[in-house]
């Protein structure tokens, strides 16, 4: 008689791997009960009530996980609506190869969050499916564009989530909402089945509510299997920079970054202050007119491969939101009057690579390990008047252009960035303290994170 394979009932591994199924399983169940009951929140567009039946049967690194998948990253069999009506039926029939990861790993896929619509703002105050509320305080925003993972997260509906991010999306939901966001290196996971952008700026990015998830996600999406192990606070060496990154800071945010900066040097943590002016002067008009050429084209070339009956001019027909059909109408359309041109666009790219060696500079003639600093100048906005503008320490101030202030260089440049939890403020509302790397050094970013969690955390 041959002798029983380990996956056998009878054998001890076959009753683990039975047991193992049935906590995976318990765990979709959890989180799907758990999603009713936060739908308040508006975290989700779709909800995929039969997940527990597309688990992988074998157990992998993220068995067990719960993740939700922004509404612009490909989910096989869900509607992929990128926030916006005009997608509202389209229904890739395939994963995005970074979702195909995932689920090779054992994650559960719970359903598609919901996000600013076409990822172009901050808030996810989306127009068309709802906007999504901060589980702090649900007058607020959740941040965005990403801001459907950040609060689905942040409520403990599920355990993780994939966000885009190309100027903050990921980070700066994160940072109002009290959880992790990680901006890897522009290129580490596979970007195809995502509605883009910027190939440029564009990137998937891991949300958590730990350091330690971000560390396994990145794992699986990018293959690197290097240890990512807390570095001792002595041998860290962070650059603190002046002006850009901290003038002006709500009182709040401020009251939370003196008091990370007294933590980070009393456990020993070498704060070095740094002039950032070479890899800022410029960033944001550099890095607007990038987004804005390649959305035109890029946009329009997915449209053409996906859903060849919807033109770019039908698709913002359809725009729900004016913040965003104002976009399209004044950059991106034909005739538009603020089209940028390829000579514009090729400068750009030129002066980019500019940024990106007086980044590289900055860090080396430092010695840096990470630049460190207030991931958003402000705590998160009441939903009622976000749109309208807002008020910084006194002064009328954008909204969008305040809230990627800080997370915009690390997008231009295409490094990595990772916001965690900096405290919570005296109104009650999270903050986040961002630290960027060099370009290629993600696992070391998350080194450094899993030491600044527990020391500001």
């Amino acid at each position: 008689m041959s002798e029983p394979t380990t996956k056998e009932p009878g054998t001890q591994t076959g009753r683990a791997a039975l047991a193992g199924a049935r906590s995976r399983h318990e765990a979709v169940q959890t989180s799907l009960e758990r999603a009713e009951e936060a739908a308040y929140l508006g975290g989700f567009i779709t909800l995929d009530r039969d997940a527990s039946a597309k688990i992988s049967d074998e157990p992998g690194p993220l068995s067990g996980m719960t993740l939700a998948i922004k509404d612009n990253i490909h989910v096989a069999g869900l509607p992929n609506t990128a926030g916006t009506p005009a997608l509202r039926d389209f229904v890739p029939p395939c994963d995005a190869p970074a979702v195909r990861r995932l689920r090779e790993a054992g994650a559960a896929i719970l359903g598609k969050a919901n996000m600013h619509e076409l990822a172009f703002g901050i808030t996810s105050n989306n127009q068309a499916f709802g906007p999504v509320r901060n589980p702090r305080d649900p007058s607020c925003f959740a941040g965005g564009s990403s801001g459907g993972v950040a609060a689905l997260v942040a409520a403990g509906v599920v355990r993780a989530g994939l966000g885009t991010d190309t100027g903050g999306s990921v980070r700066v939901p994160a940072a109002v909402t009290g959880t992790c966001g990680l901006r890897p290196t522009v290129g580490r996971y596979p970007g195809e089945g995502v509605t883009p952008l910027s190939s440029t700026r564009d990137t998937i990015g891991p949300m958590a509510r730990r350091v330690a998830d971000l560390a396994l996600l990145d794992g699986v999406l990018s293959g690197d299997d290097a240890p990512v192990v807390a570095r001792p606070p002595r041998s860290i060496r962070l650059g603190v920079p002046t002006g850009h990154f901290t003038e002006p800071l709500q009182d709040e945010v401020a009251v939370q970054w003196e008091t990370a900066l007294r933590n980070l040097e009393a456990a020993g943590v070498d704060l070095v202050p740094v002039d950032v002016t070479s890899f800022t002067a410029g960033e944001f008009a550099t890095g607007m007119a990038i987004v804005l050429y390649e959305t035109r084209v890029e946009l329009s070339a997915y449209l053409a491969k996906h859903r060849p009956q919807t033109d770019l001019a039908t698709l913002a027909a359809l725009i729900a939101g004016p913040d965003v059909r104002g976009v399209f109408e004044g950059c991106i359309l034909d005739g538009a009057p603020g089209l940028v041109s390829e000579d514009v666009y090729r400068e750009c790219l030129a002066q980019r690579q500019r940024l990106r060696a007086a980044y590289a500079e900055t860090f080396a003639a430092h010695g840096l390990d990470g630049l460190a600093f207030p991931t958003t100048p402000a705590t998160a906005l009441d939903l009622a008047t976000c749109d309208q503008g807002m008020i910084l320490c006194g002064e009328d101030a954008d909204t969008f252009a305040t809230f990627i202030r800080n997370t915009g260089p690390a997008s231009v440049i295409g490094a990595p960035g990772l916001s965690i939890p900096m405290g919570v403020a005296t109104n009650g509302l999270p903050t986040g303290l961002e630290i960027d790397a060099p370009v290629g050094a993600d696992r070391e970013l998350l080194a450094l994170g899993l030491t600044v969690e527990e020391i500001c955390g």
